[in-house]
C-alpha cells in the first residue's frame, strides 16, 4: 500500500505583501497595549491572530506517494586490453555477482552496459558512462560501478565526475579492477615513423623502450630489428631514451620494419613489446630522356604523355636534320641548340630512369662508344624504349650497332621488312596475362578490339622476351624483354599517334604508354611475375601474378609467431591468383611461393588501447575521490558486497561498495482540507472581539 504523507500548507486570500502589512499594523496596535497590560489586550491579540490566520488560508494536504527505485549503472569494459590474461573472466564473475546482489536489494535497479572495442580511440570509459546516463534522471542516480583495467583515455583534466557537475548530487564512482594490484609493463613505442621514403635514400625511424610501473627500471634492454626478412639486427638500448635507426629504402613499394624488445620479468603482457612500421618506397621525380630522330606526327604523342605526368622530368631533343645536310648557314645565325651528345650519353646517362629513342637512326650523331654506353646502361639496370619506323629496317638501323645486342629483335634483312597496309593491333595470349597490356580499354576477349587500325609495321626475325601485342597473323608488334638488370621495350610501328588523333575511334594510347613506361621503370604494380601481400580490415590479401599458364600455385604463409600455413591460390583474372587469410596477430607476416618471398606488416588493431597494458588505479583515482567512490581489486577476493547507503553516509569500505539512496517518489494522489473555514473563522473572530469589548467596558 502506498504511504500517505500529511503536510500543512497555506493558500493566502490576499497577496503576501498585503498580508504582511496587515500583520505589521496589528502588531503596532496590540504590542503597546500588551506592554501597558491594558484590559482586553490579550483577547484583541487573539482576535487579530484569528483574522490573519484565516486570511493566510491554512490547509491540511495529504499526498499519496509511490516510492521510485534508485538506479545504479554497471559498466563492463570489454575493450582489447581487457582480454589479457584472466581479466575478462574476472570481470564476468564480478558482473554476475553484482547483478545477483542488486536483485536482492529492494528499491534498487541496476542497469548493465558494455563498452566494446572502439577502434583507434582507446578506451572512452567516461564517454560511455555519460551516454549510458543520458536516460537516467539525476535525482534517481545511486552511483556508477565500472569494471575495468583502469586504462581510460578520456578522464577529465579537472578530475570531476561529469554526471555530478551542475546536478547538485554526488553519485559515487566505484572502480573494480580485475587484478591483484598495480602491474608493470614494458612497451616499445614508435616516436616518429615516416609513411614514405625516396628509393635510394634512407629514412630515420625513432622509437623508445619504456618500463611502466616498475619500481626500479632496468638500465638497458635488447631490441631485435628486422627489415623485409633480412637477417635480424640486435641492439642494446637504454630504457626511456629515444633511439634513431636509419632504414634504407631499396625499392618502390612497401618496406616492413619490425622491432621487438626483450621481455621484462613480471610484466603483464608482451603484446606491446613489438612494433611494426610500413614505409612506402616512392621514386623521386623520374628523369626521362626522349630523343626523336626526326620530326614526325607521333613525336607530339610522346611529349604530351610525359609532360602530363607531374612526377616526370622530361629532357627532349629532336634531330631536325642529319649532319651531312649542311646548307652552310653560319653557326651564329642558327637558332637551334647543339645536341649535347657527350653530356647525355657519357657523363649523365646513369641519372636517367628511362631513355626513349623515337625513330632514331644511326647517322653518325652517336658514335659507337656512346651506343655501347646505352647498352651498358640497360644491362646495369636502366630502361630503354624504342619506337621504330622505316629507319629500323634501313642501313642506318640501330640494330646494326652495339645497341643491337640488348634489343629483343632485329629487322629482317630484306626489302620487305617495312610492311605497309592496314591492320588492327591485337593483344597476344601472353599479353592478356601481362600487366602492361592486360585489360586495356577497348579490348574484347570474344571479339575484335574497339580501337582503330595502324598502317605500317616492321617485320622482325625471332624475338626474345615476351610478345604482348601482335598483328592479326601473329607477327610481333610490341616486345618486352629483360636484359641483365635492366629492361627493354621495342614497339615495331610508328603509328600509335593515330589513336591519339581519334582515327577510327582512337585507342588506349595514353594508358598503354603509361603502363609501358612504368613497367620499364620497375614499378611494383606492373611486375608480370610477382607475389604481393597486404593487410586490409584484418585480412591478409595475397596476389600472385604469372605469365605461365598452369594450375594454381600454392604459397606458405608464416604468421608473426612463426607458425606456417599452406594455402592454394584461386585463379582470378588472367595471370592473377588470389587468396585471403585472417590476419589478427600484430607483426610481420611472410608469404612465399618457393621462388619469391614478400612481407606484410600488421600493426595493433587499436594502438592507443595497447600503449599501456597495466591494470592500474592511478588514472581514475582523481575521479573516484571527487565523487566519493572507492577502488577495489577483484583478484583474489572477487566482487565486493553491494549495499544501499544514506546520502550522508560513507559509500565504500573494505570489502563493500555503497550506492546512495535518493528517496525519490512519484505523487499518485492529493487530498486537501481547509483548517479554518469562514463559517468557523467568523464566529471566533466576533467572539474574541466581543469578549475584548466587554472586558474593556468593566
Amino acid at each position: 500500500m502506498d504511504p500517505i504523507i500529511a503536510a500543512l500548507r497555506f493558500q493566502p486570500l490576499l497577496p503576501l505583501w498585503l498580508l504582511a502589512g496587515l500583520g505589521v499594523l496589528a502588531a503596532a496596535a496590540i504590542v503597546p497595549a500588551l506592554l501597558r497590560r491594558a484590559s482586553g489586550a490579550v483577547l484583541r491579540a487573539v482576535a487579530f491572530l484569528v483574522l490573519l490566520l484565516w486570511l493566510a488560508g491554512p490547509r491540511l494536504v495529504q499526498e499519496t506517494r509511490q516510492a521510485l527505485p534508485d538506479i545504479g549503472l554497471l559498466l563492463v569494459d570489454r575493450t582489447g586490453s581487457m582480454q589479457i590474461g584472466e581479466r575478462a573472466a574476472l570481470a564476468e564473475q564480478a558482473r554476475m555477482k553484482l547483478e545477483q546482489a542488486a536483485a536482492r536489494l529492494p528499491g534498487l535497479e541496476l542497469r548493465t552496459v558494455g563498452l566494446p572495442e572502439g577502434g583507434s580511440a582507446g578506451t572512452p570509459l567516461i564517454g560511455a558512462i555519460t551516454r549510458a546516463l543520458a536516460d537516467i534522471p539525476r535525482r534517481r542516480l545511486a552511483g556508477v560501478i565500472a569494471i575495468t583495467d583502469g586504462q581510460a583515455h578520456d578522464v577529465p583534466a579537472d578530475g570531476a565526475a561529469p554526471w555530478n557537475v551542475g546536478s547538485g548530487g554526488s553519485a559515487p564512482l566505484h572502480v573494480l579492477i580485475p587484478a591483484k594490484g598495480e602491474e608493470t609493463d614494458r612497451r616499445l613505442r614508435i616516436v616518429e615513423a615516416p609513411s614514405f621514403g625516396l628509393v635510394g635514400h634512407r629514412v630515420d625511424l625513432r622509437y623508445v623502450v619504456e618500463d611502466l610501473g616498475a619500481a626500479h627500471p632496468a638500465g638497458a634492454a635488447r631490441v631485435t630489428i628486422r627489415q623485409d626478412g633480412q637477417p635480424p639486427q640486435l641492439a642494446s638500448v637504454p630504457i626511456g631514451r629515444v633511439q634513431t635507426i636509419p632504414v634504407p629504402i631499396t625499392r618502390a613499394g612497401p618496406t616492413a620494419v619490425e622491432l621487438q624488445v626483450e621481455t621484462l620479468p613480471g610484466e603483464v603482457s608482451t603484446l606491446n613489446n613489438r612494433a611494426v612500421v610500413e614505409i612506402n618506397g616512392v621514386r623521386d621525380r623520374l628523369r626521362v630522356l626522349l630523343v626523336s630522330g626526326e620530326p614526325h606526327p607521333g613525336e607530339r604523342t610522346w611529349r604530351r604523355l610525359l609532360k602530363a605526368d607531374p612526377a616526370v622530368d622530361l629532357v627532349h631533343f629532336t634531330i631536325p636534320r642529319p649532319p651531312e645536310k649542311d646548307d652552310l648557314t653560319p653557326l651564329n645565325e642558327l637558332a637551334l641548340i647543339a645536341f649535347p651528345v657527350s653530356e647525355l650519353f657519357q657523363i649523365k646517362i646513369r641519372q636517367f630512369d628511362l631513355i626513349i629513342l623515337d625513330r632514331f637512326q644511326n647517322r653518325g650523331i652517336l658514335p659507337p662508344a656512346y651506343l655501347r654506353n646505352i647498352a651498358e646502361y640497360v644491362r646495369n639496370g636502366g630502361a630503354l624504349l624504342m619506337s621504330t619506323g622505316p629507319e629500323f629496317a634501313s642501313i642506318t638501323s640501330l640494330a646494326s650497332t652495339p645497341l643491337g645486342e640488348v634489343l629483343p629483335a632485329v629487322p629482317l634483312d630484306t626489302e620487305e621488312a617495312t610492311v605497309e597496309g592496314p591492320f588492327r593491333p591485337l593483344i597476344s595470349a601472353a599479353g592478356t596475362r601481362h600487366p602492361v597490356t592486360a585489360g586495356l580499354p577497348g579490348w574484347q576477349a570474344n571479339g575484335p578490339p574497339r580501337w582503330g587500325e595502324w598502317y605500317r609495321r616492321i617485320e622482325v626475325g625471332d624475338a626474345r622476351g615476351e610478345v604482348v601485342m601482335q598483328t592479326g597473323d601473329g607477327r610481333p608488334l610490341l616486345i618486352l624483354d629483360r636484359v641483365g638488370k635492366g629492361r627493354v621495350a621495342l614497339l615495331l610501328s610508328d603509328q600509335i599517334w593515330l589513336w591519339s588523333r581519334g582515327h577510327e575511334g582512337g585507342g588506349p594510347q595514353a594508358e598503354l604508354l603509361r603502363r609501358l613506361a612504368h613497367w620499364l621503370m620497375k614499378e611494383p604494380e606492373l611486375e608480370e611475375n610477382a607475389l604481393s601481400a597486404r593487410v586490409q580490415d584484418g585480412k591478409l590479401l595475397i596476389r600472385r601474378r604469372s605469365l605461365a599458364d598452369g594450375p594454381p600455385a600454392a604459397v606458405t604463409v608464416t604468421d608473426p609467431d612463426g607458425a606456417p600455413t599452406r594455402l592454394t591460390l584461386t585463379r582470378g583474372a588472367p595471370g592473377e591468383e588470389d587468396a585471403v587469410l585472417a590476419a589478427t596477430k600484430p607483426g610481420v607476416w611472410q608469404v612465399t611461393d618457393g621462388s619469391q618471398t614478400v612481407f606484410a606488416a600488421v600493426g595493433a588493431a587499436n594502438p592507443k588501447e595497447f600503449e599501456d597494458l597495466r591494470a592500474t588505479a592511478t588514472k581514475l583515482a582523481p575521479l573516484v575521490a571527487s565523487s566519493g567512490g572507492s577502488v577495489h581489486w577483484l583478484d583474489p577476493a572477487g566482487a565486493p558486497e553491494l549495499r544501499l547507503v544514506e546520502p550522508d553516509a560513507a559509500s565504500g569500505g573494505t570489502g563493500w561498495i555503497g550506492l546512495r539512496r535518493n528517496h525519490d517518489h512519484l505523487v499518485t494522489g492529493v487530498a486537501s482540507q481547509t483548517l479554518l473555514p469562514p463559517w468557523l473563522a467568523l464566529p471566533l473572530l466576533l467572539g474574541f472581539m466581543l469578549a475584548a469589548w466587554r472586558r474593556e467596558g468593566r
